[in-house]
């Protein structure tokens, strides 16, 4: 005998919209399997914003008369505000009885208003309606996450000009390489995120089509304005194909991908940090409210919040990994898959704005070690490119200049004989091109003035470029 279907009693799960076709109630297990309310109630300020910019619509086609519309807007708004002074502890305890956010507010409406509430759904599905509630959400995170960035850039800026005389060897391969200034360092990360930035903003202008009005997947059947409603939303136009719209996920993807390199460029900014804070560095000290120590050794002060940014990077990853795989099987049109799109979406929101919320306090208030970089900034042997540029000017090939202070090097290691305390005529046993303007070049502001082109570690280009970037914000600010 087949297995005995269980019944959904209906204060667990309120009447389905589609209960006329079927003649059992959901499976329990089933109606807890594909429930998405529990997560996408985030987006009930926009389920209901689209909805009464909808109801309008319905009027101006016909479809509502005008108390009609006044009754369906009065109990939307009503719901909002219910909505609005929910605590979170609260809506823990209650049970779901909704399948998604869509349904609990026409439950709630058809309670408030009685069956007038059914006429709302006309003209619409839930497809197009997800789809147009996600773009009205993405517009409002974009934004948010651009003002971040760009609080965090002028945290930056602002902590660089005072860091423009505070001088720290520059890497690669980890190894000294050259003396640059903190201030290049620091602004290195302003032109990370300044790119990242523009990529935020690039992408609202793919969220300006409306796809209120493209039904289940062929369109609406009562001539409803697209054009006045998309007016209505804020946006630009309404969308030009009803098949692409609701299954369309490209601006979720585009966020993720956004906020994947956004997440990459301040995991690396975190791990220069980490290893600055360590014994080995000492070249910064966090603050302890911004620090946490070892249940077990009183001694540890641990950059965990550093190390949380780097470890949530991979978690932005994987939400762009699981989209993108998601959409790549989908055939045209909508696909339930596509309900998959929202948990990735909102926990990336809330992990890249969090990390921008903290790398901001953390650039306000991290303590430089200023004596321990000027240190090892002075270690003489991050000169030594400095004394091949110096032969160039003097004629020498850059190659044969190379292998000159290459035979100096392993002089100055060998013998333990640091070798900008040479006297000249040390320097010209290995090169009669050496003269006695070589010591301008042999120290951290010399070596400093030369990389004076647009880009360069100079206290002259730092100057100028904090400069431009004042001048830019300047601008902005006039335009409003």
């Amino acid at each position: 005998m087949p297995e005995k279907k269980k019944k959904v009693n209906k204060s667990q799960w309120e009447s389905a919209a589609w209960e006329g076709r079927f003649t059992e109630a959901a499976d329990p297990d089933a109606a807890v399997f594909t429930t998405s309310f529990t997560f996408d109630r985030v987006l009930f300020p926009y389920d209901i914003e689209g909805s009464i910019i909808h109801t309008e619509g319905l009027a101006r086609a016909g479809l509502l008369t005008d108390k009609e519309k006044k009754t369906l807007i009065k109990g939307l708004k009503e719901i909002a505000a219910e909505m609005e002074k929910e605590r979170p502890a609260d809506l823990a305890k209650q049970p779901v009885i909704d399948e998604d956010i869509h349904m609990h507010i026409e439950r709630r409406l058809l309670e408030k208003v009685g069956e007038v509430g059914g006429k709302l759904h006309t003209g619409r599905s839930r497809n197009d309606q997800i789809a147009t509630d996600l773009k009205l959400f993405l517009r409002a995170e974009t934004g948010r996450t651009i003002e971040l960035i760009a609080t965090l850039q002028k945290s930056l800026v602002l902590r660089a000009e005072t860091e423009i005389e505070t001088f720290l060897p520059g890497y690669t391969h980890l190894q000294r390489a050259q003396p640059v200034s903190l201030a290049h360092h620091l602004l290195a990360y302003h032109e990370m995120l300044k790119r990242d930035k523009s990529r935020f903003e690039d992408s609202l202008k793919r969220l300006s089509e409306l796809p209120l009005g493209a039904g289940a997947l062929a369109g609406n059947s009562f001539g409803l304005d697209r054009k006045s409603n998309a007016k209505a939303l804020g946006f630009s136009a309404p969308t030009a194909n009803s098949l692409d719209t609701v299954c369309d996920r490209d601006a979720v993807t585009e966020y993720l991908a956004a906020a994947s390199m956004l997440m990459m460029h301040l995991s690396r900014w975190s791990e220069d940090w980490i290893l600055w804070a360590s014994s080995e560095f000492q070249y910064l000290d966090l603050p302890d409210r911004l620090s946490t120590g070892s249940s077990m050794m009183p001694q540890k002060k641990n950059p965990d919040l550093l190390e949380l940014i780097r470890g949530k990077t991979g978690r932005v990853y994987g939400s762009l990994i699981s989209i993108l795989t998601m959409m790549k099987g989908l055939p045209l049109s909508y696909n339930r898959d596509l309900q998959e799109d929202k948990e990735p979406l909102f926990d990336t929101v809330t992990t890249i704005q969090g990390a921008l919320r903290i790398m901001k306090r953390l650039t306000d208030e991290v303590t430089f070690q200023k004596d321990h970089m000027t240190e090892a900034a002075s270690d003489g042997l991050l000169l030594a490119t400095d004394l091949a540029d110096y032969l160039v000017t003097k004629g020498l090939p850059f190659r044969q200049a190379h292998k000159v202070v290459g035979q100096i090097v392993f002089q100055s290691i060998d013998k333990k004989d640091p070798f900008e305390t040479w006297p000249l005529d040390v320097f010209q046993s290995f090169s009669p091109l050496f003269e006695k303007d070589l010591f301008e070049r042999l120290s951290l502001k010399g070596a400093l003035s030369k990389k004076s082109g647009i880009g360069g570690t100079s206290l002259k280009s730092i100057r100028a470029e904090i400069k431009k970037i004042k001048k830019q914000w300047r601008e902005i600010k006039s335009k409003g």
